[in-house]
């Protein structure tokens, strides 16, 4: 008996073995090399598996230097006491530093204690755009994670959080495959599947097993690896892993049953139906050629995602008016944006009302059931002659669905019925809802108006662009500034100093004589900013400057504001960065 367990062993060591050596065969692509190192030269250090870590102080070219001895001469011995037991660092990322002004080692001075605190802090905050890109392009930068009080594993976390915070599928799909970082990122690798899944992108989900280089661990994202192989033709290659798991103690029946239908070893359905997760409920689905489900109120989100991407929601006009619960669930799916707003008001257009009710809808709404009344509010605005009256009835329609917590499910359609009216027909009483829920997006401006009158609205902004002759910029900065000395009706504005400052420090030299135009005030900068300037964190500083841009568009702050995030990048030789910034707030656009 013993024998026997014994040869058991042994023959699944050797089945294990064969399926790695399979799946590196299936293997299309090899992993994308960032650095663009020769792949030579990648080998030799593999094979000596010896860490190369740098003081601080070292330049980048230093690093370079000894990086090469290391490959050259595998008898030379550099070692360093912080890196005697670490293992190869991986860098990972998606942007190449020096796209952005940045480092490699741009997190190497970055105190952990101060950065879970900022980190904590924006996790609370609704980022704008202009914010979000640039916490994208500070976590998504290639660099070495943070030493000093921050694993490795928390950074992964950090980025994980933030990726599915800012819901970028693309984004996501791109940072995983390019990286080739399954393992290390289960979290959001089931994230992603799951909502490519419940969008009904089948192809989208699988795509991030492609060109996977070893063997996934989390139990979940296997099981759909498999799914997808066999999707994919592949159903050799995932029966394989499906017996692998098998012999390592899987046996999940309801997963089992339905991958027999799937390899085509059974006709039998099993119309079962899980809702532990999307891909169970997605199996249901592939698996019945009569499937049918109604989803309740809490009915997971991505399944009711998946049932409105899959067809497999009620068809609005063939719903009964007396079915009032489903009505009521069209409404919930309504506010979730699994069903359009046209679909549920054609409901309510279906509804019918007498005279009498339709001309005293203000007071008879109350006595009737939430929905009927939504129903008769929405009729009547459509009679509705009277501006004013039209937009009070709105009122009451909103509050109606708010009252409900389906507020979300009156959003476009509340939008389209405002913009028949214009602003200068309503009374004052209704104007804040007016300006509050109609649709008020402008045209993007992209056309910069230049204005000599002002420093930094001037043509010398094209610098920041790369479109200004960097020789005729000094000449034409001080030629500026002596226009500015003679006006003595000019005062420099705090756009006009940010400029100059960010001229000054790209090395254009402005005269003695025009110095004591201005003065800056060494408070300007705040405390905390100036340290890490200090210290060289420039990730850090990075990150305090979205905390301060927070919920704002660049556009949006202030002068003060404004002067030390560019002081701050200044200071850092940032230049992209400021430069992107610069030409967001300094020129007029139309």
């Amino acid at each position: 008996m013993k024998i026997l367990k014994l040869l058991n062993k042994i023959y699944l060591s050797i089945l294990i073995i064969f399926f790695f050596a399979m799946v590196n065969s299936f293997s299309e692509n090899e992993p994308v090399d960032i650095w663009n190192i020769d792949k030579e030269q990648i080998q030799e250090n593999s094979e000596n598996k010896e860490l190369i870590s740098v003081t601080e102080n070292k330049s980048e070219a230093e690093k370079i230097d000894v990086f090469n001895m290391q490959i050259k001469d595998n008898s030379d011995s550099i070692k360093f006491d912080d890196v005697l037991n670490s293992k190869e660092i991986k860098i990972i990322g998606l942007y190449d530093p020096d796209d952005f002004g940045l480092k490699i080692d741009m997190w190497s001075n970055s105190n952990g204690d101060q950065l879970k605190y900022l980190f904590s802090n924006l996790s609370k905050l609704n980022l704008s755009q202009d914010a979000s890109e640039l916490m994208n392009i500070v976590l998504l930068t290639n660099a070495y994670y943070p030493k000093k009080n921050f694993s490795e594993k928390e950074f992964l976390e950090i980025k994980t959080d933030w990726l599915i915070k800012h819901n970028n599928l693309e984004l996501i799909q791109e940072y995983l495959i390019k990286n080739d970082i399954l393992n290390l990122h289960p979290k959001l690798s089931k994230y992603l599947v799951d909502k490519y899944l419940s969008e009904s992108e089948v192809d989208k989900a699988c795509k991030i097993f492609l060109n996977n280089s070893e063997p996934i661990e989390n139990d979940y994202l296997s099981k759909f690896n498999i799914y997808c192989l066999i999707k994919n033709g592949k159903k050799d290659q995932a029966q394989l892993i499906f017996d692998l798991k098998k012999e390592l103690g899987f046996n999940e029946k309801y997963f089992e049953n339905k991958l027999n239908y799937l390899f085509g070893y059974t006709n039998e359905v099993d119309t079962t139906i899980s809702e532990k997760n999307i891909l169970e409920f997605h199996l249901a689905h592939k698996t019945n050629p009569e499937f049918s489900f109604e989803p309740k109120e809490n009915t997971n989100p991505l399944i009711w995602k998946y049932l409105a991407a899959s067809n497999l929601l009620y068809q609005t006009n063939e719903i009964d008016l007396n079915e009032q619960e489903k009505i009521k669930l069209v409404e919930y799916a309504t506010h979730n944006k699994n069903y359009l707003e046209d679909d549920l008001f054609q409901i309510y257009k279906r509804f019918q009302f007498n005279i009498d009710q339709l001309l005293n809808a203000k007071t008879v709404f109350k006595s009737l059931t939430n929905i009927e009344s939504r129903a008769l509010l929405y009729q009547t605005i459509l009679l509705e002659s009277n501006i004013n009256k039209k937009i009070e009835l709105m009122k009451f329609l909103k509050e109606a669905f708010i009252k409900d917590k389906i507020g979300n499910a009156f959003e476009e359609k509340l939008k389209d019925l405002l913009k028949e009216i214009d602003l200068d027909q309503i009374s004052s009483e209704h104007t804040s809802f007016y300006l509050e829920n109609i649709d008020t997006d402008e045209k993007k401006q992209t056309k910069i108006k230049y204005n000599d009158d002002l420093l930094h609205q001037s043509k010398l902004i094209r610098y920041f662009n790369g479109d200004y002759n960097q020789t005729k910029i000094e000449k034409d900065l001080n030629n500026f500034l002596k226009k500015i000395k003679k006006n003595k009706k000019y005062t420099l504005s705090k756009k006009d100093i940010i400029l100059i400052e960010s001229l000054k420090s790209d090395g254009i030299k402005v005269d003695k004589k025009y110095e004591n135009l201005y003065k800056i005030l060494d408070s300007e900068m705040p405390t905390d900013i100036q340290v890490m300037i200090n210290n060289n964190e420039s990730a850090s500083t990075i990150l305090r400057i979205v905390e301060v841009v927070g919920q704002d568009e660049l556009n949006a702050l202030d002068e003060d504001t404004l002067f030390f995030i560019i002081s701050a990048l200044n200071q850092l030789n940032i230049d992209f960065i400021r430069n992107k910034i610069l030409l967001k707030v300094l020129p007029l656009k139309v």
